[in-house]
């Protein structure tokens, strides 16, 4: 008899350069992959260099397949509140735009059930200095970047996770 598989689930995170949070991502165990995009925007098919101008709306998102038999959705929040500053508005360090800015993109309304009462408790817990202003809006069409940006910090590295 087989053993029965247990389904991906999806989430996905906006937390300044797409490069770092996806590799820190990628290190959870639980993961099966990621890839890096675009959400939040208006512009159909949107390249980097549009993302760029700040004009399209989008942030640069990972997207995280997971197993949530072993890892869940709230795992991945904490991770998401470890690996940047949500108290930075549109930018994360010397990245400044609103392609940067924090935000949890919930795709359905368990995750943002979730992702709220989680940005309520890093910000009942006053686990930062300034005030938090991590966004949530729900999950859209996902664009995927350019293959050079999937994965960068492996390849640059030459490394695998």
């Amino acid at each position: 008899m087989a053993d029965k598989e247990t389904a991906m689930a999806i989430a996905y995170f906006a937390a300044g350069c797409f490069w770092g949070v996806e590799t820190a991502f990628r290190k959870v165990d639980g993961v099966r992959s990621t890839s890096v995009g675009y959400m939040g925007g208006t512009q159909s098919d949107p390249t980097y260099e549009d993302v760029c101008t700040g004009t399209t709306g989008h942030a640069e998102t990972v997207r995280v397949e997971f197993d949530p038999d072993t890892v869940g959705y709230e795992d991945l929040l904490e991770v998401f509140w470890k690996v940047h500053d949500p108290t930075q508005g549109d930018r994360q360090g010397p990245d400044i735009g609103s392609q940067y800015r924090s935000m949890l993109f919930p795709v359905d309304f368990g995750q943002t059930l979730l992702a709220s009462a989680s940005r309520e408790r890093v910000v009942r817990e006053a686990r930062f200095a300034r005030p938090v202003t991590t966004g949530i809006d729900d999950a859209g069409h996902f664009w995927l970047a350019e293959d050079y940006h999937q994965q960068y910090e492996e390849k640059r590295r030459g490394t695998g996770i």
